[in-house]
């Protein structure tokens, strides 16, 4: 049995991860930005535990983690969707989002850094819009490419830590994702070799890959079907 932390957990991918982790027999503790629906979900998923805590909010983070035991696995899922263009920037929105992904997925780390041990593993949550950007993923794009340089220094200020990326492309069953058009979704499915999009089981079956086997350090994993190749 492992003891998991996910941040970002009550909804989406980092969801589904913490509640299969949880189906294992795993210690399970989940985090989101309002306790109330933290402690909801951890109960519906079966979790020991869910914290409330804001990436973007960093100087709060180790308070909010301060009653979190030994660490096994950590699981930094949480985004934030941010759809800004450089013709109409919104600083506030860009601020907020390079807060969270960057500053405060390095706070948890930093926080959690004397709870976690040698065989310890992390995996960092990044995205296919730092190789494929859209009309509007400025500063989405930015801060998934900074994910790069923060799993290397990572791996290396933490070692024997082992810590990792998760890109997911378009996840089809995702929350995000399955309210969009049929028509743009089989748009997308036709420029992706497979035929197919990336689901929701195949990123958390990524992530748990790259948390249990030891020889897998400092790697990016696309989960995307080849959809950089349409």
């Amino acid at each position: 049995m492992s003891s998991v932390l996910v941040v970002g957990g009550t909804s989406g991918i980092g969801r589904e991860f913490a509640r299969m982790r949880a189906r294992q027999g795993d210690e399970v503790v989940v985090t989101g930005r309002d306790a109330h629906r933290a402690g909801t979900v951890a109960k519906e998923i079966g979790a020991g535990q869910g914290l409330a805590l804001d990436l973007s909010r960093p100087t709060g983070i180790a308070a909010a983690l301060a009653g979190v035991g030994r660490v096994d696995h950590l699981v930094i899922a949480g985004v934030s969707r941010d759809e800004n263009r450089v013709a109409d920037y919104d600083i506030e929105a860009a601020l907020r989002l390079v807060t969270l992904k960057l500053v405060g997925y390095t706070e948890v780390v930093h926080a959690l850094g004397p709870r976690l041990h040698d065989d310890s593993a992390v995996v960092l949550f990044g995205g296919q819009a730092k190789e494929r950007p859209y009309p509007g993923a400025t500063t989405v794009a930015t801060v998934n490419a900074g994910v790069r340089g923060l799993v290397n220094t990572l791996a290396v200020e933490l070692a024997p830590v082992r810590v990792n990326a998760v890109h997911p492309g378009v996840v089809a069953d995702s929350p995000y994702w399955a309210g969009k058009p049929e028509e743009v979704l089989a748009g997308l499915r036709a420029r992706t070799p497979g035929g197919r999009l990336a689901t929701m089981a195949d990123v958390v079956d990524a992530v748990d890959f790259l948390l249990r086997n030891r020889s897998v350090n400092a790697v990016e994993l696309a989960v995307d079907g080849g959809w950089l190749l349409g």
